[in-house]
Formats: structure tokens, C-alpha cells, sequence
């Protein structure tokens, strides 16, 4: 699936690089601003459909055309997949409603129209799945982008802020030399398509829940999945490298790096550009198969 995650990616980063270069060097308007509220939409139109066009033409025509079906494909490489639609959802979204923020549009309609914007472009993809012999329309995966949307939009409507933000690792394993077509053959392919060095976290910015302590703004506590021991995606007795698949449960300390204080307007951009991005920390594991292990530092 390396084409596909490549454009998924190079759209989300288009979109990164629109909303941090706006909000780097224009100021956002207190009041509706129709003139950058029309740019934003004519551009997210553009990059979305530009997106699809590219999708049909180097991914879904390798592959035979069926008429619309479904598939269930939920028992797959231990929903590690659905993690990643779940935080490709969330952060496309968050990129929405910061650009409709900075135009000056209501808070009411940054949720309708911003937040909901991962969820709309990847169920966009999924209908283009549900035509493909080789796929089809997973509920799983449109469950998972609507996760990622409930996620960004509970926060604000709970808190007016986002206290709780998912982050990404990558390691590489000696998994994908044994399939490098499926599980990649560089590093950048890898970090798209080897789940076994995975891992998604849920990291939570604890001085956020207690504002009126010490505790330094920037410090947060990470809550991570990951799994390992899969060639397959499903569990079958070919599906075993050195052992059974296993998931992975890990809790370590992270960084808001955009809570950093610094008056650089270009590490600014950068920190809120790489802020996905679980920084390695000391990291406790739990294997579903039993054990326990400690990581100085974990990736």
C-alpha cells in the first residue's frame, strides 16, 4: 500500500505546510475573513481532488474494477492499521479547523466544516476501495476515521482545547527483510508499511488537568500500542518470525514541543510541523504474551 500512503501523506503535509505557513507569518483575523476563508476552501478542493486523481491513476489502476462491495477486514495485523486511520483522521481534521480559526470562522463551524475534514477525505477513499476487486469498503476503517474526528471534536467541546493529542514512533525491525514488498525495502517505506515498528500513543499533557500547579507546560505522559511478530496480516501459521504475533502495551513521558517557550518564530513552525512525533523517553512494556520490559530509551 506504499503509493497510497505516500499520497494519504502528501496530502496531510500539504495541508501541514498551508496552515503553519499562514499562521507563521499572517496574523488571524477576529472577525470572518471571506477573502482567506475562500482561499482555504479552493485549496483544501484542490489538494483533495488532486489526491483522488493521483490515487486512480498510480494505485487503484493496477487493480481490477468491481461493482461497489464490502469487506471485512478487521482481524488484520492487530488493528495497527485502524490505529493509523484513527490518527490520520485526527490530525487532518485539527489542520482544518486551525485554518478555518485563522480566517475567523465561527468555533461552531471550524467543527462542521474543519474538524470533520479527515473524516469526509478518507471515507472519499474508502468509497474508492468499495470499487476495487482488491479491496472493497472496510466499516472498520470508516469506524476508525470517525474515531479519529470524534476525538478532535469531544476535546473542544469538552475543554476548548486538545489536552489529549495522538503521537507516532518508528524502529526499524528485522521483519520487513523477510518481506520488503509488503513491509518495505527503505527506511520511508518502512515507517509507512512495517506495523512491527509501529507504535501509536495517546499523549496526555498533564499540566493541562492542573493548571494551576508547577508542573512544567510541556511535559506529557504517552500511553502506546504496538504489536510485533507479524509477516501477515492475518494470524495464520505462516504469519511467525521468531515467535507468535503479540501486542504491545507501553507508558512513557513525552514532550508538547509546541508548549516549549521560545520567542523563534521558525521553531515555532517547526515544533508545531513535528509535533506528531513521539519523542523517545525512558518507556515501560507490556507484552500481551507475558513479560515485562524496560527501555532507557525507546523509539
Amino acid at each position: 500500500m506504499i503509493k497510497r500512503n505516500i499520497l494519504i501523506f502528501l496530502f496531510f503535509l500539504s495541508l501541514t505546510s498551508y496552515g503553519q505557513d499562514n499562521s507563521t507569518f499572517w496574523k488571524k483575523s477576529d472577525t470572518l475573513n471571506k477573502s482567506r476563508r475562500n482561499s482555504i476552501i479552493i485549496s483544501e478542493t484542490t489538494l483533495a481532488s488532486a489526491t483522488f486523481l493521483a490515487l486512480n491513476k498510480v494505485w487503484y489502476a493496477d487493480y481490477p474494477r468491481s461493482n461497489f462491495h464490502f469487506t471485512n477486514d478487521n482481524n488484520q495485523w492487530k488493528q495497527m492499521d485502524k490505529i493509523g486511520h484513527i490518527m490520520s483522521s485526527y490530525y487532518i481534521g485539527k489542520i482544518g479547523m486551525e485554518l478555518l480559526d485563522w480566517s475567523g470562522v465561527s468555533k461552531k463551524n471550524q467543527l462542521i466544516y474543519g474538524a470533520t475534514l479527515g473524516f469526509g477525505f478518507l471515507t472519499g477513499i474508502e468509497i474508492l476501495d468499495g470499487f476495487s476487486d482488491e479491496w472493497g469498503f472496510s466499516w472498520g476503517d470508516f469506524t476508525a476515521n470517525a474515531a479519529g474526528t470524534g476525538l478532535l471534536i469531544g476535546q473542544e467541546l469538552l475543554w476548548n482545547e486538545q489536552r489529549v493529542t495522538l503521537k507516532y514512533s518508528f524502529h526499524k525491525t528485522d521483519y520487513a527483510k523477510v518481506r520488503p514488498n509488503t513491509l518495505g525495502k527503505s527506511f520511508f517505506e518502512q515507517a509507512l508499511k512495517d506495523y512491527n515498528g509501529q507504535t501509536y500513543w495517546l499523549s496526555a499533557n498533564i499540566w493541562s488537568f492542573a493548571k494551576e500547579s508547577n508542573i512544567p507546560k510541556w511535559l506529557n505522559i504517552a500511553f502506546g500500542y504496538g504489536a510485533e511478530g507479524m509477516l501477515y496480516g492475518e494470524d495464520l501459521p505462516s504469519n511467525q518470525f521468531s515467535q507468535n504475533p503479540y501486542r504491545q502495551f507501553y507508558l512513557s513521558f513525552d514532550i508538547d514541543l509546541v508548549k516549549i517557550p521560545t520567542k523563534s518564530k521558525f521553531l515555532k513552525s517547526v515544533f508545531s510541523v513535528i509535533n506528531f512525533i513521539k519523542i523517545p523517553a525512558p518507556t515501560l512494556e507490556f507484552r500481551s504474551k507475558g513479560g515485562l520490559k524496560f527501555h532507557y530509551l525507546y523509539f
